[in-house]
C-alpha cells in the first residue's frame, strides 16, 4: 500500500522523461524568405492603396483568400470552397473571379472541375501608379 500512496486509482506511472524523443530545433531560416514575406507584405500593401477603388466586398474577399492561399505565387482552391469561406454564393464567387481577372489582380493558371481538381490562380502584384 505504501507504494501506490502516490498514485491515483485508475491511473499507471509515467516512464521518466527522454530528452532524446523531443523535436530537435530547427535550423534558422535562409535569407531568402525574408525576401518572399517582404514581398508578399508589397503585394498586400499596394493592394489595400491602390486594388480597393471600385471593388465590391465579394470580390475583396475572393482577393484576400486567394492572397492567404497563395504559395509560391499559385493558389489552389475550388470556389464551393471560396464560397463557403466568404458567405457567398458560388455564382457570386465566379463573377468576382471574373472581376478580379479583368482588372489584372488575378490571372486564372488552371479551370478546376469535376475530375479536374481545384482551380487554380496567381495573385499578381499591382504596379500602381505614378504619384
Amino acid at each position: 500500500m505504501s507504494e501506490h500512496r502516490n498514485q491515483l486509482d485508475g491511473c499507471k506511472v509515467l516512464r521518466p522523461h527522454d530528452d532524446s524523443e523531443l523535436p530537435q530545433p530547427t535550423k534558422p531560416k535562409e535569407r531568402g524568405s525574408r525576401r518572399k514575406t517582404a514581398d508578399r507584405f508589397k503585394v498586400l500593401n499596394t493592394f489595400v492603396d491602390f486594388g480597393l477603388v471600385g471593388l465590391k466586398r465579394n470580390e475583396v474577399a475572393v482577393w484576400l483568400v486567394l492572397y492567404r492561399d497563395s504559395r509560391d505565387g499559385i493558389a489552389r482552391t475550388g470556389q464551393t470552397d471560396i464560397a463557403r469561406r466568404i458567405g457567398a454564393s458560388p455564382r457570386t464567387v465566379i463573377r468576382s473571379l471574373s472581376k478580379l481577372e479583368s482588372r489584372g489582380l488575378i490571372q486564372i493558371v488552371h479551370r478546376g472541375g469535376l475530375n479536374r481538381g481545384v482551380s487554380a490562380y496567381r495573385v499578381l502584384p499591382l504596379n500602381p501608379p505614378d504619384v
